[in-house]
């Protein structure tokens, strides 16, 4: 074997570079695996995002629907929001009722409140 500064050279040095041959593949297979399960994550936290912005709106048309219509009409806005309504409570007379629901889409809820009380 000759050594030159720290440079070797002879047929080590060539089985070193055929020994090492192939070593990216599995760090390849890592990134593209991690990659994979990266995405997957983004899109369920971007789902959940959507839902819950669903079950605000849906929580907000039910409550006011509560107001004037009753629980039925409540019922009825959240389903068409792709809502289920969890929660329904009034109280107070026809003319300054509050209306409090709590809906639910896929995994998210949401409350919301509304009054036909004057300003």
């Amino acid at each position: 074997m000759i050594v030159v500064g720290s440079v070797q050279c002879g047929s080590r040095v060539e089985r070193g570079w055929r020994d090492h041959r192939g070593q990216a593949v599995p760090l390849a297979l890592v990134v593209v695996v991690l990659s994979m399960v990266l995405m997957v994550a983004i899109g369920s936290v971007g789902g959940l995002a959507v839902d819950a912005s669903r079950a605000r709106t849906a929580a907000d048309a039910a409550a006011l629907a509560g107001v004037e219509g009753g629980r039925s009409a409540a019922v009825r806005l959240a389903t068409e929001h792709g809502a289920t309504l969890v929660v329904y409570r009034a109280s107070g007379p026809a003319d300054d009722r509050l209306v409090t629901v709590r809906v639910r889409v896929g995994r998210a809820t949401a409350t919301a409140a509304a009054t036909n009380r004057g300003p």
